[in-house]
C-alpha cells in the first residue's frame, strides 16, 4: 500500500447522489452513477419524450451506433462487436441459451460464480441434458497457474465451452482469463465471460483477452446509468448467437449492420437513455484521470483488507496486490458468526453499506471501494467490525 496516499476526506463525494448518512463501501452491487452522466441520461430521457417516434423510429439506430462506437473503442474492439443489453444476466442468457448443447456436452464453470448465472447454465442443463460442472478454484492462491491447473483438471473431452468470471462476485478475485482464453481456444473450447465487475474497474482490451463472448456491466464500475451492458462477440462466432427476443431484428429488411446486431438492438419498444449516456460516463472518468483515481482506490482497498484482517485475525485469501484485485476486495468473517445478523446489523446500527458474500460455505465481507469513499469510511468499518465480533 502506497503510505503517501491521503485519504482524508474524498473531494468527489458532491458529485454523487449518495446519501451523506450512509457509508457506501458496495459499489459493487449495482454501482452509482455520478451526477453529471446522470444529468446526460435524463437530457436522453426528455429527448425520447419530446417525440417518442422520431426519437425511436429515425434517431435511434445512429445514436446507438455512434454510443457503440465511443464504446468499442474504450474496449479495443469494433463497433460491429458489440451489442447493448440492460444487464450482464440478460446478456449471458442470450448466449447460453443460443448455444447447441447436448447430453453429450459439458460445460465447465468454477466454484466462484455469480448466483444467478450457475442458475441460468443449471436451468439449462436440466432442459437440454448437458453436464454443467463448477470446478473447484482453491484458495488461498499465490500464482495464476495454481488458478489454470485447478480449473483444467475438469477439462474432458467433452467440454465445449468455458464459462468463468473475470472478477469473482463472491470472492472478488481477478482470474487470469487471457491464459485461460488462449488455452481453450488451442483445445477448441469456447469460452464465455462473466465480466460483470470489469469494465472500469480494470482496463479491458478485449482483443488481447480473446474470449469468444464476454459480456460486461457498464453501471458498476463505468459508473453509467443502470440498465446498461453489452456483448462482445468475436465476428467468428456471431452467426451462433439468436434473438431471446424475436422482433423486427430477426429478416430484417433491409438487413442491418449485421444479424448479430439487427436480432439483439430491437427487441421492441424501451427506453435507450442508458445506453446512450455510456459515452457520458466514459468522459467523465477520462477528465477525472481515472487510472489514478483508480489506484488511489486500490491503495485504499488495500487498507482495508488489512485493518479488516487485524480485526478477524484470519488470513487473506489472495496475495496484497493490483493483479489480484484492484476496487473490490472480500476478507474471510469468523466460521460461527450468523452472517445475515451481521450484515443488518452493520447497516441497522452504523449505517454501512456493505455485503457477505458467501463461499463454500465461509462467510467473506466484500468491500468495495469507489472514488466517493475515504479513510473514514475504512475506519468507521473497522470499529463496526470490532464491536459486532466482540459481542458474538
Amino acid at each position: 500500500m502506497n503510505a503517501q496516499t491521503d485519504y482524508s476526506k474524498s473531494p468527489y463525494r458532491s458529485l454523487f447522489l449518495l446519501r451523506p448518512d450512509i457509508v457506501f463501501l458496495n459499489h459493487g452491487s449495482f454501482g452509482a452513477t455520478p451526477i453529471p452522466v446522470f444529468e446526460r441520461y435524463q437530457y436522453w430521457q426528455r429527448e425520447l419524450e419530446r417525440q417518442p417516434v422520431e426519437f425511436l423510429g429515425r434517431r435511434a439506430k445512429e445514436l446507438l451506433f455512434q454510443s457503440r462506437s465511443a464504446l468499442a473503442e474504450y474496449l479495443h474492439t469494433q463497433p460491429a462487436n458489440l451489442v447493448y443489453v440492460t444487464n450482464a444476466t440478460t446478456g449471458l442468457n442470450i448466449i447460453a441459451r443460443s448455444l447447441y448443447l447436448s447430453s453429450e456436452d459439458e460445460v465447465l464453470s468454477t466454484d466462484h460464480e455469480y448466483g444467478a448465472l450457475d442458475r441460468t447454465w443449471r436451468f439449462l442443463s436440466q432442459k437440454r441434458g448437458f453436464k454443467y460442472i463448477n470446478q473447484p478454484i482453491n484458495l488461498p492462491v499465490q500464482n495464476r497457474e495454481q488458478i489454470i491447473a485447478d480449473l483444467w483438471k475438469g477439462v474432458t473431452s467433452r467440454t465445449k465451452v468455458i464459462f468463468i468470471s473475470h472478477i469473482t462476485s463472491p470472492t472478488a478475485l481477478i482470474f487470469p482469463i487471457q491464459a485461460i482464453c488462449e488455452r481453450a481456444r488451442q483445445n477448441g473450447i469456447l469460452t464465455i465471460v462473466d465480466g460483470a465487475h470489469a469494465p472500469g474497474q480494470i482496463d479491458l482490451h478485449l482483443e488481447k483477452i480473446g474470449a469468444d463472448f464476454y459480456v460486461g456491466n457498464l453501471h458498476k464500475w463505468l459508473c453509467a446509468p443502470k440498465g446498461s451492458a453489452f456483448i462482445y462477440a468475436r465476428p467468428e462466432v456471431q452467426a451462433l448467437i439468436e434473438p431471446l427476443i424475436v422482433s423486427w431484428g430477426w429478416q430484417s429488411e433491409p438487413p442491418g449492420e449485421s444479424p448479430f446486431i439487427d436480432y439483439l438492438e430491437w427487441s421492441g419498444t424501451r427506453d435507450i437513455s442508458a445506453f446512450l449516456a455510456v459515452p457520458d460516463a466514459i468522459v467523465f472518468q477520462h477528465q477525472l484521470g481515472w487510472d489514478q483515481l483508480r489506484l488511489r482506490c486500490h491503495n485504499l482497498a488495500s487498507m482495508a483488507r488489512s485493518s479488516l484482517e487485524e480485526v478477524t485475525g484470519l488470513p487473506a485469501l489472495y496475495p496484497d496486490d493490483s493483479e489480484w484485485y484492484m476496487q473490490m476486495g472480500t476478507v474471510p468473517l469468523p466460521d460461527d458468526i450468523n452472517a445475515s445478523e451481521v450484515q443488518e446489523q452493520l447497516y441497522r446500527e452504523f449505517r454501512i453499506e456493505i455485503p457477505i458474500t458467501h463461499w463454500r460455505n465461509r462467510s467473506l465481507l466484500r468491500f468495495s471501494v469507489q472514488i466517493y469513499n475515504d479513510e473514514s469510511d475504512i475506519l468507521t468499518l473497522k470499529k463496526a467490525l470490532s464491536v459486532i465480533l466482540c459481542k458474538s
